[in-house]
């Protein structure tokens, strides 16, 4: 998808695009979630096993049909029709053609691509690492219900999909799109902040607003990240340079959660060797979350300074002569 996106945008339309894509990426999520909830209302917390089974084997058939009946009718016919490689490279060549060592090779030819690499680590770590805390923070130090706590993943989503529509079609085209990450970053650093000060008044209505507004930052950057992700990506690779990209998100996705919930455990652990006391109360509870999203906020602030090494023309210039060269041998 990523890479399709590479092909048939280009430099004006791509922060729009991408924009629109990934806001009707999140209402499908959304959709998906509504769709689940009225299959599966039935089953009741006593309902026999055959009932659950039943249900759950009608959703795991019925969801995946709809999903690759939807994909293939959105996208036949869309790279051949709007495609823009031929217009943009004289390589006949695409990255099909290349083995994995000559791929390694392109990925290798710029140290831009481990900086920018290492950025998307970073930023998605900091970005996620909330995940897994975010809830139990709710409920441990708010006081919140298990229904009440669902709002907050409900408040980052609004935000986030309201800070993606809003940046693709107004912030990206006029600041460009390293300042709309440093601004994303910057404000999704001030919101961590005001997550964990927020425990200090103890009220749910606080913490909401400011998950809301740690949303909104986390659209901000998400989409500018996207789209300098797409900038530093060669039309004839896309699919090299994409994967690359994908694998330092998932790297950084799967740790976030197991890194949060060893933050706070590691939290909890210093508070109750300074206390002495076997648990750890409320108070002393708000100080171990306030310990993740900290870091959170430090690794936003790490994640600008690694952006600010990352140069785009550096990064073309040496991506397309690798490949340039790679592809011709190729065809020696």
């Amino acid at each position: 998808f990523t890479a399709l996106l590479v092909d048939v945008s280009d430099e004006d339309s791509r922060s729009r695009l991408v924009g629109i894509g990934w806001a009707m990426l999140m209402v499908g999520i959304i959709t998906g979630v509504i769709i689940t909830s009225i299959v599966l209302k039935p089953i009741e917390l006593d309902a026999p096993i055959e009932q659950v089974q039943s249900l759950v084997n009608r959703l795991f058939v019925i969801a995946p049909a709809v999903v690759c009946v939807l994909a293939v009718l959105s996208t036949a016919g869309i790279e051949k029709k709007y495609s823009r490689l031929k217009s943009r490279s004289s390589l006949r060549d695409r990255e099909d053609s290349l083995t994995l060592g000559r791929a390694l090779k392109i990925l290798t030819a710029s140290r831009q691509t481990g900086l920018f690499f290492t950025f998307l680590l970073v930023l998605s770590l900091s970005l996620f690492m909330q995940d897994a805390v975010l809830e139990p923070y709710g409920g441990e130090v708010f006081g919140m219900t298990i229904a009440e706590t669902t709002q907050l993943n409900a408040a980052f989503g609004m935000g986030t999909l309201l800070g993606i529509i809003t940046t693709g079609w107004l912030v990206v085209p006029r600041i460009g799109k390293k300042r709309t990450v440093v601004a994303g970053c910057g404000w999704a650093a001030l919101c961590l902040l005001g997550i964990t000060l927020s425990g200090l008044t103890g009220n749910p209505t606080v913490l909401l607003s400011a998950v809301f507004c740690f949303g909104i930052a986390s659209g901000i950057l998400t989409l500018g990240a996207i789209v300098l992700m797409l900038d530093l990506t060669v039309a004839e690779t896309a699919g090299t340079f994409i994967g690359a990209w994908g694998l330092a998100q998932a790297i950084a996705r799967g740790s976030a959660t197991v890194l949060g919930g060893g933050v706070l455990d590691l939290g909890r652990a210093i508070l109750r060797a300074f206390s002495g006391a076997g648990e750890v109360g409320e108070p002393q509870a708000f100080l171990a979350y306030g310990l993740v999203f900290t870091l959170q906020a430090v690794g936003m602030m790490v994640a600008i300074l690694l952006l600010s090494r990352v140069d785009i023309q550096e990064f073309q210039a040496n991506a397309k002569a690798a490949i340039t060269a790679a592809l011709e041998s190729d065809m020696d």
